[in-house]
């Protein structure tokens, strides 16, 4: 007989995806005019805030714009993040999508359905979709949640 402890394997999510929203809004507006509609809309304090830097496979760094409201940090945050710097994408399976909208809220599951029906009423938003971040594939998501 073998006295080997059997090993049991446990795959934790550590995304958050129970309490995250991902939402993608399609809109040809400048990201700071986004950022204030979603501002009175929602009744939240969008601020600009550190652009994020990436750089792509050829060393060349990419800039994507960001405005984030942290004042119910950590258990409610809300992050825009423009998906375009020029020709570039930070999400590339995403290219019909102009800004992510990320909201991670642990004190209670945030309702899709009316984030994204008050985000269509938004003046100058084309469209709005309620992404699934268990489908998105995109080694760019990580910098969504900081």
């Amino acid at each position: 007989m073998s006295n080997r402890q059997k090993v049991t394997r446990v795959q934790l999510d550590l995304t958050g995806d129970n309490d995250s929203v991902l939402i993608g809004i399609v809109s040809s507006d400048a990201d700071y005019r986004i950022s204030l509609g979603i501002n009175k809309k929602m009744g939240i304090s969008l601020r600009h805030h550190n652009p994020l830097e990436i750089e792509d496979s050829d060393g060349n760094n990419i800039i994507f714009s960001r405005f984030s409201d942290i004042t119910g940090a950590p258990e409610i945050v809300f992050s825009l993040v423009s998906n375009r710097s020029g020709k570039k994408f930070l999400l590339k399976k995403l290219h019909n999508i102009d800004y992510l909208l990320y909201i991670h809220d642990s004190v209670k599951n945030p309702d899709r359905s009316s984030l994204v029906s008050r985000l269509r009423e938004i003046e100058g938003v084309t469209a709005v979709f309620d992404i699934d971040l268990k489908t998105v594939k995109d080694r760019n998501t990580e910098y969504l949640f900081y």
